[in-house]
């Protein structure tokens, strides 16, 4: 009998997982898929404070830097602190960037638009100006789930950290209203606590407890190119309408453009969002807008071969925090999900604060914020109805 069953072994997952064995815990990790094989396997590794709101999850973005920046002294992670780049097109565009910098609190560096070609000598020009980050970094995320467990199960001992996949959940064990572990197609798992990791299916996971959580899928497409061998891109550069498109609530279409080399030479572009359930199929014109955009933003992009595009799907919240903590609806079950997109970089804090809480420890931050109870005024008929129309979901 483990001391804790982590659901998901994505990044959070991970994460969590590696925490609670680092803390002494026995910890079984159990998961529908391989390692990585849903949100995480689909991202780009982004560890960003640029990109955040001051508040709570800045908070937790700030601590899962520092966190991240530990473990990448293992070997495995290809962590790479490169720092992040956002630029403006226009005036209103600047100083829009530059309040929020300044309102952040956040180690940054405002940038006129002469001197961008400083950072990145391929820009386009006529830009009006950026701000980098140097606390931005990039983790190849699926590496990273995987290091994180294969860590907790050698530095601990083999026996404080068992991968079980290919294993599905079908519902949870009770001692009265306490959740005291799971039931999955491979027979019952008992546990002293369990914790809700799986990411953009955190809502399903939940509601066979009996509880809601109104997570759901934000699809978004990620073009690679070509492998290149010349450094084209520096950093990690995106637009300002980034920022915009990650706090925004739309259900419909948005793009920005993101561009970031990889050290294998691919160049990542990015980023859409739109809620269309977790329907998987290709849009041709996305992959287009997406294209058009990473070359305004870089024209020497414009001579090189896109080579595949894949998707996947962010666990959305409609606060844009995510869950994390016991829910007090269904004592013993702790939940680690809903970060969107930015569940590889927040996935340290996130494990380091669950397994506070399963010690018994004070948490590092305040985590009333992310309390799972906080969508009391979200029936579970609404849940459903946000679904309809993703039956073919899995």
């Amino acid at each position: 009998m483990p001391d804790v069953v982590v659901i998901g072994a994505g990044a959070v997952g991970a994460a969590c997982a590696y925490y609670a064995a680092r803390a002494g815990l026995d910890t079984v990790v159990v998961d529908r898929g391989p390692v990585a094989g849903g949100t995480t396997g689909a991202g780009e590794g982004n560890v960003l404070v640029s990109d955040k709101e001051p508040g709570p999850e800045l908070d937790l973005a700030v601590l899962s830097g520092t966190l991240w920046r530990d473990l990448a002294r293992h070997d495995g992670f290809e962590f790479e602190p490169k720092g992040g780049l956002v630029v403006a097109e226009s005036a209103e565009a600047l100083e829009a960037l530059t309040g929020l910098a300044t309102r952040q609190g956040v180690e940054h560096t405002a940038v006129a638009g002469s001197e961008l070609a400083g950072y990145e000598p391929h820009l386009a020009d006529g830009l009006a100006g950026g701000v980098f980050y140097p606390q931005d970094a990039q983790v190849q995320p699926m590496l990273a789930a995987a290091r994180l467990i294969r860590l907790g199960a050698e530095r601990f001992g083999r026996g404080a950290l068992m991968l079980r996949t290919g294993v599905t959940v079908t519902g949870f064990l009770r001692d009265g209203d306490r959740v005291t572990g799971v039931t999955t197609d491979h027979g019952e798992i008992l546990a002293g606590a369990v914790v809700n990791a799986a990411g953009t299916w955190g809502g399903e996971i939940a509601a066979l407890a009996g509880v809601c959580l109104p997570i759901l899928p934000r699809r978004g497409f990620v073009l690679v190119t070509e492998p290149i061998r010349e450094q084209l891109v520096r950093h990690k550069v995106y637009t300002a309408a980034y920022v915009t498109n990650v706090a925004s609530d739309s259900e419909g279409l948005e793009t920005s453009a993101v561009v970031e080399a990889t050290p294998s030479g691919p160049v990542l572009i990015g980023a859409s969002r739109e809620r269309v359930g977790f329907d998987r199929t290709t849009s041709v014109p996305v992959l287009e807008r997406l294209a058009r955009q990473a070359v305004a933003l870089f024209p020497v992009l414009a001579e090189r071969r896109v080579i595949r595009a894949y998707c996947g799907f962010r666990p959305y919240c409609p606060d844009h925090l995510p869950v994390i903590g016991e829910d007090p609806r269904a004592p013993g079950l702790h939940h680690a999900c809903g970060h969107e997109g930015a569940g590889v970089g927040l996935a340290p804090a996130t494990g380091h604060l669950i397994a506070q809480i399963l010690t018994g420890a004070g948490p590092d931050l305040d985590l009333r914020p992310f309390r799972p109870e906080r969508f009391k005024d979200v029936s579970k008929d609404m849940f459903k109805d946000m679904f309809k129309n993703t039956e073919e979901r899995r």
